[in-house]
């Protein structure tokens, strides 16, 4: 038995229709449009592939108008994509990474340096030892290869040149570490340094015994005449009065040269210190022959380019000659000179030397 079926709802193409048992049918409507010519209502086919038209359109016109939405959001409204913004949030990330890196490198290597100009200007100075030339302290390691590798994995200039400071502050550090330890083997040994710096007058001190004639620098020469480089200090006194080592040493050399310094002693006192006495009389020592402060050894004579008695006395640090006025204390009583030298050659008290020697240091500091 059919059941009566009901028009349930209606669309343009095709309508449908209801069932008692919830059952649809629908039936696919023609459409139709009103014909002028034949004043009549005609069925309109429609085109047989327009529905694939249609997609092939949507596909095509997809890309453009994806292009389109791009331009805009970049280029119009200024706007970064989400891939881009994460990018560079990740980049400002590792730019303030690096700017952080390079405050540290600054502050270390301003540290350093400071470390390093008292290591050359004050610690190696005191005890007697060559400053570290610049071209080894600031010359890189090679390693050009890392840096290459790094270059080939994708690395930044930025990456290359902080790993290059890097090793740069490493081997700076190295080298102080290894100077400062040479430099505490030396100190291990300072009270023997403090006996053989030259820190006393050549001569006795007391009253009448001699008179500083030639100072250090430019003066006019006595036998040649015009100027000329005086390189130490002169004492004028009395020929045969005795010349006393001014430090403990080693005698370098004894020679004589006829129109020069005469008879001359060059002690080395080690530590980058030699002493010259020259225009001797007599010589009272020999080469190698080991020598304390205060070891009378020689006398005062005008051998040699000279004009009158008196002793030519030169202070030499690390090849230069030095004015031998920043060595001495002409102050010094003839009381504590005597003390001294008594200290040195009846008791044999280092301790005892190393203090008046470091007085006299403190003496000439307070003079500079």
């Amino acid at each position: 038995m059919q059941t009566k079926m009901q028009k349930y709802y209606f669309f343009e193409s095709f309508e449908c229709y209801s069932g008692t048992e919830n059952e649809y049918i629908c039936t696919f409507m023609p459409r139709y449009s009103f014909n002028r010519k034949t004043l009549a209502f005609e069925e309109r086919r429609a085109f047989r592939y327009a529905r694939h038209v249609r997609i092939t359109l949507l596909v095509l016109l997809a890309p453009f108008l994806a292009a389109f939405y791009l331009w805009t959001y970049t280029s119009v409204l200024d706007l970064d994509l989400p891939k881009t913004a994460s990018l560079k949030r990740r980049k400002a990330s590792w730019e303030a990474r690096y700017n952080v890196l390079d405050r540290q490198l600054d502050i270390c290597g301003q540290t350093l340096a400071g470390i390093e100009m008292r290591d050359d200007e004050v610690y190696r100075s005191i005890f007697g030892l060559s400053p570290i030339p610049r071209e080894l302290a600031l010359s890189g390691f090679d390693r050009s290869d890392v840096y290459r590798e790094l270059v080939d994995n994708g690395a930044g200039q930025r990456l290359k040149s902080t790993a290059a400071r890097i090793d740069m502050l490493s081997k700076r550090v190295y080298l102080r570490g290894r100077s400062l330890k040479e430099v505490l083997g030396a100190s291990e040994i300072a009270g023997n340094m403090m006996s053989c710096v030259p820190n006393i007058p050549p001569l006795m001190t007391s009253p009448g015994n001699f008179r500083l004639s030639s100072s250090f620098g430019m003066r006019e020469d006595p036998v040649y005449g015009g100027a000329a480089r005086h390189s130490g200090q002169d004492f004028a006194a009395k020929q045969g009065t005795p010349v006393y080592a001014t430090g403990d040493g080693v005698v370098e050399s004894t020679s004589f040269q006829y129109r020069g310094y005469g008879n001359q002693i060059v002690i080395d006192h080690g530590y980058g210190y030699k002493t010259r006495y020259a225009h001797l009389s007599t010589i009272d020592v020999r080469e190698g022959m080991k020598v304390s402060r205060g070891d009378k050894i020689g006398t005062v004579g005008s051998t040699g380019k000279s004009t009158g008695s008196h002793l030519h006395y030169e202070v030499i640090y690390m090849g230069r000659a030095m004015n031998p006025r920043n060595y001495m204390d002409l102050d010094m009583s003839v009381a504590e000179y005597k003390a001294m030298l008594e200290r040195r050659a009846n008791s044999g008290d280092d301790a005892a030397v190393n203090v008046s020697t470091m007085e006299l240091l403190r003496r000439r500091r307070l003079v500079e």
